[in-house]
């Protein structure tokens, strides 16, 4: 697995994360997933930098299905997202 393989994770999953109705969620998961990629960052054996990689693909697929569900029980939005013109 590259650093290329890696960068293209990260931007799925910070491309999907975006499309979370919830606001709360939505925050949550980008800040998870930057957070989770600035940690491991330094990893160096290529064991557990495959592990990590194969744990991101699995919550890529996770994160895919919750948009769904969570587009299926929208609800309104938050007086934040009114008020910063966000999704």
């Amino acid at each position: 697995m590259s650093k290329r393989h890696a960068l293209q994770l990260y931007k799925s999953l910070i491309r999907e994360s975006k499309k979370f109705p919830a606001y709360n969620v939505r925050n949550y998961a980008l800040r998870k997933i930057r957070d989770s990629f600035r940690e491991n960052r330094h990893l160096t054996d290529p064991e557990v930098i495959k592990n990590q990689l194969e744990e991101g693909t699995k919550n890529l697929e996770l994160i895919k299905r919750q948009v769904v569900i969570g587009h299926m029980y929208s609800t309104d939005k938050l007086v934040i997202e009114h008020v910063t013109g966000r999704k």
